[in-house]
């Protein structure tokens, strides 16, 4: 299992590398990511959040309506072509315990490698599109918080500091 970093490690803020050796130890990377990721509960993982800094992540949306559970490597990930606006609540493995409503594309177009280096294209559209755009984010250091109003991001710095001297 992997250590997941939490708010506010510096770490979570460097940008990530391209990845470019798509060998074993990528494969074994991407395989730990994934059974950390489901550990947790979460949704979606990205490498900077445990402290690799290459541009990959991990995301299972798990049984839902319409959907069953998938999981979906994205390296090397670009996104393109943003439609539409969707708020949601959103969370994150590296700020655990906070939710809140962000807005996104609700349709958007990635296109990426699979762990064998293959290139593929994909349009996404709601959970999946806001999965996507929220771990692409933590390939150039930003945190869903940095997405709410000035307002909410004091409310909430003052929330994780309290918790963090509990």
């Amino acid at each position: 299992m992997l250590e997941i970093l939490k708010y506010p490690d510096p770490r979570l803020k460097e940008i990530a590398e391209p990845v470019s050796d798509f060998g074993q130890s990528l494969h074994l990377l991407l395989d730990e990511m994934a059974k950390t990721m489901y550990a947790a509960d979460g949704i979606g993982l990205a490498a900077p959040q445990v402290g690799e800094g290459l541009r990959l992540f991990v995301i299972d949306l798990g049984p839902g309506e319409n959907r069953k559970a998938k999981l979906h490597e994205f390296i090397n990930p670009v996104l393109s072509l943003g439609e539409g606006s969707i708020a949601f609540e959103e969370g994150c493995l590296s700020v655990p315990g906070v939710t809140e409503e962000v807005k996104r594309h609700e349709k958007i177009t990635v296109r990426y490698q699979d762990r064998n280096g293959k290139r593929l294209e994909m349009t996404a559209e709601g959970l999946l599109a806001v999965a996507i755009q929220h771990e692409n984010d933590h390939l150039d250091g930003v945190l869903f918080v940095e997405k709410l109003s000035p307002l909410k991001r004091r409310l909430l710095k003052k929330k994780l500091q309290k918790a963090v001297t509990l």
